[in-house]
């Protein structure tokens, strides 16, 4: 018995000493090592912690990942669909404000004769609107609650649209190149109020877009009727000769 105890001794050591020498003793150790319950228990606990923690980490993610920026069309879609909300007050008034615009040229294509005198009266009235739009924006930037501050941005770039109709003033020889400047500056100052500035209620933003259309197509006809028709001044006077000499007819 003393012999077998001292030979299984010396197997166990030379085991040993095998596994400690061979290169692959390490994870073999790690395999035959078997953790207790509470060991257990501990590495199982800390596995579910890293898992919320990783959970946790990937919703934050999720949550502050940016949203990709609605086309602008997108947003030009919704704010028509707001355009049932103006204030009836802004939304008739705005409808007369565009007759002069509209019957320049529907009076010139009844007629079939193209008016310079009306065509100078739509370029100077839509002169005017590109200045009161620039007015506009000036004075909603001036509350103290206003989302538009009273900076340069603002203030400056109010300024550009009556500039605009100032130098469509200036070309009234020419009455196309006035009206291009008043096209011009209807433009900028739908851009100032879609893109650039901080924005107008989108009740007010439909509304903008849907008279800037209207006019800016107004002017264009009354452009395309200068070609078309012949010149006529209004009130003029052909001479006519009836049963009784000369007389005038209008």
């Amino acid at each position: 018995q003393t012999f077998f105890i001292q030979n299984l001794s010396q197997l166990n050591f030379t085991r040993n000493k095998t596994i400690c020498s061979s290169p692959l003793g390490l994870p073999l150790q790690r395999v035959l090592y078997c953790p207790s319950r509470p060991q257990l228990l501990s590495q199982a606990s800390a596995c579910v912690t890293n898992a919320q923690g990783f959970h946790c980490f990937l919703r934050c993610l999720k949550e502050k990942k940016p949203k990709d920026p609605e086309p602008r069309l997108g947003l030009l879609r919704h704010d028509m669909r707001s355009l049932k909300d103006s204030p009836k007050p802004a939304f008739y008034l705005g409808l007369a404000g565009l007759i002069p615009f509209v019957s320049v040229p529907l009076i010139m294509a009844i007629q079939q004769t193209y008016y310079p005198e009306l065509a100078f009266a739509q370029m100077t009235y839509g002169a005017t609107i590109v200045s009161f739009l620039g007015g506009v924006r000036w004075g909603f930037a001036l509350p103290e609650n206003s989302p538009a501050t009273p900076d340069w941005m603002n203030l400056g770039n109010s300024i550009v649209p009556p500039l605009l109709a100032w130098f469509a003033i200036l070309f009234k020889e020419d009455l196309a190149q006035a009206a291009i400047m008043v096209i011009i500056g209807l433009g900028v100052a739908l851009h100032y109020d879609l893109a650039l500035l901080p924005t107008y209620p989108s009740w007010f933003k439909a509304l903008r877009v849907l008279l800037t259309v209207v006019a800016v197509f107004s002017l264009v006809a009354t452009l395309g009727l200068m070609d078309v028709y012949p010149e006529k001044q209004v009130g003029h006077q052909t001479p006519h000769i009836g049963k009784f000499g000369l007389s005038c007819q209008a």
